[in-house]
């Protein structure tokens, strides 16, 4: 029997997979598809953990999905320990299939969870790409955009959502000095570093841009 596929589904939920960081990741209509941008913030992520090369440096990724940022920064980084987590079971359950296939599924602890909701411990770094997509922004979205996961691409009415509760709950879950990484959205930069310096917890420190010359991630680090 032929299998139907339906119009605008991405090509890489029909081929089931994806590259990223140089590996290899299933990808279905459970996890948001593992863009180059987002390569940046591996990239800085692992920066900052050369940095600290005289202890075990442990890492939380917030909103694992297909786990691309977090199984890349296991396969690049020595000396770390990493929880990655998701408030979506299946994204979760395709995250563990990725890590058993890149060969470090024993070295990831994942946990289903509503942001910080179920981790427990601080963390040197926290990592993140949050749904940053604001809601009037759906209707100008390609239809194979629209194909993945609504969880992963809806930020709230101006796409920042969930870097107020990122930033509102990350110092629970930081060692004194940590700092907080995340992917933001074109044109989300000045609101973003508002919302960072307004917690008058953390200094932002840098911006990176993406291969197209775009802001892309914000660094933040905790200064109390």
């Amino acid at each position: 029997m032929i299998k139907t596929i339906e119009p605008y589904t991405p090509l890489q939920y029909i081929m089931g997979k994806e590259k990223f960081f140089d590996l290899s990741f299933i990808v279905n209509e459970h996890v948001l598809i593992p863009r180059p941008e987002t390569e940046v913030l591996v990239e800085t992520a692992l920066e900052l953990v050369k940095a600290t090369t005289d202890r075990e440096c442990s890492i939380l990724d917030l909103g694992t999905g297909s786990g691309n940022i977090a199984i890349s920064l296991t396969k690049n980084a020595l000396n770390c320990r990493i929880v990655a987590s998701d408030i979506s079971g299946n994204a979760i359950e395709t995250a563990k299939e990725n890590a058993r296939l890149n060969g470090v599924f024993e070295y990831i602890i994942f946990i289903k969870s509503d942001l910080f909701c179920g981790i427990e411990g601080k963390f040197d770094l926290i990592v993140s790409n949050p749904p940053y997509i604001a809601r009037r922004e759906f209707e100008t979205l390609q239809k194979e955009v629209l194909k993945e996961p609504v969880l992963a691409l809806d930020g709230g009415i101006d796409g920042l959502d969930f870097y107020r509760r990122i930033f509102a709950g990350a110092l629970k879950h930081l060692t004194p000095g940590g700092y907080c990484i995340a992917e933001i959205g074109f044109g989300q930069l000045p609101a973003i570093k508002k919302i960072i310096e307004n917690t008058n917890e953390f200094k932002f420190t840098e911006t990176r841009t993406d291969q197209y010359g775009i802001d892309r991630v914000v660094v933040a680090q905790w200064i109390n």
